[in-house]
């Protein structure tokens, strides 16, 4: 391959998405990984693409709608182009709701909901059948939304894999620190932040372990569920994704009694997962930025470099529009990355 118009490190969400953005406009791009493409956080099992409340807007919300609306094109293109699917269907949340002020409330955000996502998602209350594929809810009501969808990170990350190479890009694994002439991206998660934290002596975030399992239970046109910040998730493979866990200030890698937890407060949750096989267990660091949003836009100080981390539980999701954002600002100069997703506005500086 002759030299490339873009590099990017690392093969998680971010960086392939990135890759992506450019090829399919032209641009040669290299993509590199120290160890192997989803070797982080990426390579997670849940893939659960659903939006913050309606409400409360502001730059992040309004980006992470625009990107959600996008993805089911933007992963359609993916598909078409390397011939892998990425397991994608917007097939919408149910959320249940505890009392009678979570379903004002809930009421009260469908107005906001309708306003502010234009008629092209809808957030509403419904009532409980009490059967089937659905949360348990003390009220009778539940909170359903047309907006999320789910993915399956793997398969995604092997479609984009496949749609890049289709455009003549390279994916290389096991690649040490190489140089590297013209931009690049850097999308390394945990490693990243760390990395950018002692650049510039900033609280640029770190890594937050998550913990969450893979069911054998056969509901692929199923919406996903989220009740007591349990996300659940049917997959297209005969599989339910469980997950997941929020663990701060831990180091041990492996999955433990937290995801048993889980596992077990799930099948109370929704009720058809009761007897359904667990067939793998995950546990990751999350790349969790200082300012709880995606970092995004050139590196301060490193004329060329630029950063695509932070996606934490929505990485998935903001991928198509983070992606589109960088590829419009590199290659064609065009600015649209919001002022809280930049470098710059990563919480002060940081006793190193």
């Amino acid at each position: 391959m002759a030299t490339p118009d873009l590099t990017v490190k690392g093969a998680g969400i971010f960086g392939l998405s990135v890759a992506w953005a450019a090829a399919r406009r032209g641009a040669r791009v290299r993509v590199t990984d120290i160890a192997q493409v989803g070797a982080g956080a990426s390579g997670g099992v849940v893939g659960a693409m659903a939006p913050h409340v309606p409400g409360g807007w502001n730059g992040k919300k309004a980006f992470q709608l625009h990107s959600l609306l996008m993805a089911e094109g933007w992963w359609a293109a993916v598909a078409a182009a390397g011939g892998v699917s990425p397991g994608y269907a917007r097939l919408g949340r149910l959320q249940p709701l505890a009392d009678a002020g979570a379903v004002d409330t809930a009421r009260t955000r469908g107005a906001e909901a309708e306003r502010l996502w234009q008629g092209q998602a809808l957030w509403r209350v419904v009532a409980a059948t009490g059967a089937g594929w659905e949360p348990v809810s003390a009220t009778g009501f539940l909170v359903e939304d047309s907006l999320s969808a789910r993915i399956a990170p793997r398969a995604a990350l092997a479609a984009l894999v496949a749609a890049i190479r289709s455009r003549g890009g390279e994916v290389v694994e096991h690649v040490a620190e190489e140089a590297a002439k013209g931009p690049v991206v850097h999308a390394t998660g945990v490693a990243g932040l760390v990395e950018l934290s002692q650049a510039l002596g900033v609280r640029a975030g770190g890594g937050q372990k998550g913990q969450a399992a893979l069911l054998a239970l056969d509901l692929p046109g199923a919406p996903q569920i989220f009740a007591e910040g349990v996300h659940v998730v049917p997959h297209a493979d005969g599989t339910v994704a469980i997950g997941s866990t929020t663990e701060r200030d831990v180091t041990d890698p492996g999955t433990d009694a937290l995801l048993d937890d889980l596992i077990a407060r799930a099948r109370v949750l929704c009720p058809m997962l009761q007897g359904a096989k667990v067939i793998e267990r995950w546990a990751g660091f999350r790349p969790r930025a200082g300012h709880r949003a995606p970092v995004l836009g050139p590196w301060p100080g490193r004329p060329g470099h630029y950063i695509a981390n932070g996606g934490f539980k929505i990485g998935f999701g903001m991928a198509p529009g983070a992606a589109e954002a960088l590829a419009d600002l590199i290659l064609d100069g065009r600015d649209a990355v919001p002022a809280e997703f930049r470098p710059e506005a990563l919480p002060g500086r940081a006793t190193l």
